[in-house]
């Protein structure tokens, strides 16, 4: 069975018997015509798989004929093969979308390897990912029950997060194992977790590094050498997401990654306060009650950022002119952008997208964004298009033009959670579904982390008797009353606040000038 069929467009037709058994001996046909007209009407009649086109030709040149055959045939791809090294015709023929170049004298296996690289490009890398995947299975399953220390895991978790990306880009049968791998991986994690947290906890422990510490590592060694340091900090920001934009970043900067780990609960009043502060939620309670508000109550939870930033510079006696911006809506995120030469006066800019978060609650809400990020693959992908078309990429530009270091970081990540866990609560009880806290609280606790004294995990409490309880894998918390309608409402929603490796093991980017 004939694999593909070409059209071989040149006025030397005799010197193309060659190529044409040659590729008759791998299965494919190749017809071929000795003028640009007729190339044209021929793409009228027939749908060809690849056309070689001959630049140089008496009557329409082959420059003229890309043209016409954009017309008539613009879905099929375009080898312009000629004798010509000229640069300024190389850079015409590939500006207009060309797939490949070929300069004559033309060997018919550079004519094979075009085929493969414009024809079987996708299968080829979807069988190489099949085979190196297969390799490393049972390497990663085994990586999966050794993990010890917090490196360990967060060395296996970029490997489980390559390999879900690379196996979904080669749309490969296999790539729902990664899924499975990593929903193993997320089970061994909470039972770290259990064993760890409460070490990391304990005073004068060595703990990986986490939200409180963040600005000691990123921001104040910046400040000290005299530097300008762009602070940029989207909110609900994963691992995942972040391959998925980062080939917008390196175009720019040399980036420099890493993972931290975000302390619990994994949301953002506990989290983000914890960065910018400095202080474990229950020390930033006792010190600045003021700034703390607890879960129960209305007020907004992150409303004191710019203050916490700066009561922390002044702990450590530094005293930078701060610029914050937290950044809602495009048109905020434009109007930073009008003003740029104008902030660029002060030493620190601390920056605060709300977009990804938005997106993820939005998505619960909304029937119509639930269908644009049903999955994973989904997600990113929005995540992409928005940083590519947001305001956020053109300030990426400016600041790289300067020669400015910036670190792009977040205070927690998300879970798509799929298996309702049923718990019994009072009505002070918070309302996220990944983490509660609460005085009287219903659950089984071996499925579930529990911190019966949150004083001993940095947590603020609002009662003798309180205590937290976390959500891990894929689980989130249910009520018995209208149990089924909660259930079908956030299943496959994207949910934080509790324990996975998505939540708690987050990008911290130093972006590095060129």
């Amino acid at each position: 069975m004939n694999k593909a069929h070409f059209l071989w467009v040149d006025d030397e037709i005799d010197l193309l018997k060659p190529y044409m058994l040659f590729l008759e001996e791998k299965g494919y046909r190749m017809e071929c015509v000795n003028n640009g007209r007729d190339a044209i009407e021929r793409t009228r009649e027939t749908l060809f798989d690849i056309i070689f086109l001959d630049e140089h030709m008496p009557g329409l040149s082959g420059l003229e004929t890309l043209d016409g055959l954009h017309d008539t045939a613009p879905d099929v791809p375009v080898v312009m093969v000629t004798k010509s090294e000229d640069e300024g015709i190389m850079n015409r023929a590939i500006g207009r979308k060309i797939a490949d170049y070929l300069i004559k004298p033309v060997h018919p296996s550079q004519v094979l390897l075009t085929i493969k690289k414009i024809l079987d490009k996708k299968a080829l890398i979807s069988e190489a990912a099949t085979v190196d995947y297969r390799q490393v299975f049972n390497q990663l399953s085994e990586e999966i029950n050794n993990c010890r220390f917090a490196d360990d895991w967060t060395t296996l978790y970029q490997k489980l997060v390559y390999w879900e990306l690379e196996l979904e880009q080669a749309d490969n049968a296999m790539k729902e194992l990664p899924a499975l791998q990593k929903a193993e991986a997320n089970s061994a994690f909470a039972r770290f977790i259990r064993k760890s947290y409460p070490q990391w906890m304990r005073q004068g422990a060595n703990p990986p590094l986490m939200s409180p510490a963040l600005f000691k590592k990123t921001v104040f060694p910046a400040i000290e050498r005299g530097e300008k340091l762009f602070f940029i900090l989207i909110d609900n920001f994963r691992l995942d997401q972040w391959y998925a934009v980062k080939s917008l970043f390196t175009d720019l900067f040399i980036c420099d990654e890493e993972l931290y780990f975000s302390i619990l609960p994994t949301a953002t009043p506990y989290a983000r306060n914890s960065i910018f502060s400095g202080l474990m939620p229950r020390q930033l309670a006792t010190q600045f009650p003021d700034y703390w508000v607890d879960d129960h109550e209305e007020e907004g939870k992150n409303l004191q950022e710019e203050l916490l930033i700066q009561a922390q510079l002044e702990r450590k006696h530094l005293s930078p002119l701060l610029s914050y911006q937290k950044i809602n809506t495009n048109l905020e995120a434009t109007e930073l952008n009008k003003h740029f030469s104008e902030l660029e006066r002060n030493d620190l800019h601390v920056w605060v997208f709300n977009f990804i978060d938005m997106l993820s609650h939005t998505r619960t809400d909304s029937k119509m964004i639930r269908e644009l990020s049903a999955d994973e693959p989904a997600y990113r992908s929005l995540t992409r298009s928005w940083l590519l078309h947001s305001p956020l990429h053109d300030l990426l530009k400016k600041i790289a033009s300067k020669g400015y270091r910036a670190v792009l970081t977040t205070d927690h990540g998300s879970i798509r959670v799929t298996n309702g866990m049923k718990i019994l609560a009072d009505r002070e009880t918070t309302t996220n579904l990944r983490y509660k806290a609460g005085k009287n609280l219903g659950y089984e606790p071996r499925k579930l982390f529990e911190m019966l004294h949150p004083e001993e995990f940095g947590l603020p409490a609002s009662h003798m008797s309180t205590r937290y309880i976390f959500a891990t894998q894929n689980d989130f918390f249910v009520y018995p009353n209208n149990y089924n309608h909660h259930l079908s409402y956030y299943a496959q929603s994207f949910q934080h606040g509790g324990i996975s490796m998505e939540e708690m093991m987050i990008p911290l980017i130093t972006l590095n000038p060129k």
